[in-house]
């Protein structure tokens, strides 16, 4: 377990820690896998416009084929966003457990007297589902899902951290984003936040490095130890 060292300081200057969902606290494609429903989707899209149909074809991850069904026509891309948002709540009841130390360091988020508010490209209707299946939603103070209709504010634009930030009435600069994708750290940039890489796979630790990430860690049970140190 890589502990980095600059972990404890960027999580002692924040008030507020905002955890992405996908990855730091569940897998939510874990048991309903996510180029099935992206495929289940581009069907969907296909059968309404071939060429967006086409392109979508060429992704397997559901939040793309959702930017392209919107790019292609907003009706469209409605119906493709209600679809995956049932698919989203149907996979997060059978996504298992959350993501090992996940649990531990909400807990310890909320008990170093500062808020959690979970910021995710996925719709806040799974988040909600899969926090109350777990018993996790006495530590959530928000959820900013995915802005309904305007796939183009999801991360890595900075918009849902900024709203985030203004839910709970905090300077977005005494934040911090715990996040699993380069998108997280792009967003968190460009609001203007700190942000720690959580690199749940090897590769990622060297490319967050590379895109500057505030800190880095292979495992959220360091979020939860530098919270409890």
């Amino acid at each position: 377990m890589t502990h980095d060292d600059r972990l404890s300081g960027v999580l002692e200057k924040a008030r507020v820690v905002f955890f992405d969902f996908d990855g730091p606290v569940c897998d939510v494609f874990a048991g309903l896998p996510a180029p099935v429903v992206a495929k289940q989707l581009t069907a969907l899209l296909a059968a309404q416009d071939e060429a967006a149909g086409a392109k979508a074809a060429e992704t397997d991850d559901p939040i793309e084929v959702l930017r392209i069904a919107h790019e292609a026509d907003a009706v469209i891309g409605q119906g493709v966003e209600q679809a995956l948002t049932a698919a989203e709540v149907e996979a997060v009841a059978v996504a298992g457990p959350p993501t090992p130390g996940a649990v531990e360091a909400l807990q310890a988020t909320r008990s170093s007297g500062r808020a959690v508010v979970v910021v995710s490209n996925n719709s806040a209707d799974c988040v909600r589902r899969f926090l109350e299946l777990h018993g996790l939603g006495e530590y959530v103070a928000r959820i900013v899902g995915r802005p309904s209709g305007e796939p183009h504010l999801m991360k890595p634009n900075p918009f849902p951290l900024i709203k985030a930030a203004e839910e709970v009435h905090v300077d977005i600069t005494h934040c911090t984003l715990i996040g699993d994708s380069l998108t997280d750290i792009q967003a968190a940039h460009a609001a203007g936040t700190t942000v720690v890489g959580y690199a749940n796979k090897p590769h990622k630790a060297t490319l967050f490095a590379e895109a500057g990430a505030d800190a880095i860690t292979d495992a959220m049970q360091a979020i939860a130890d530098a919270l409890s140190a």
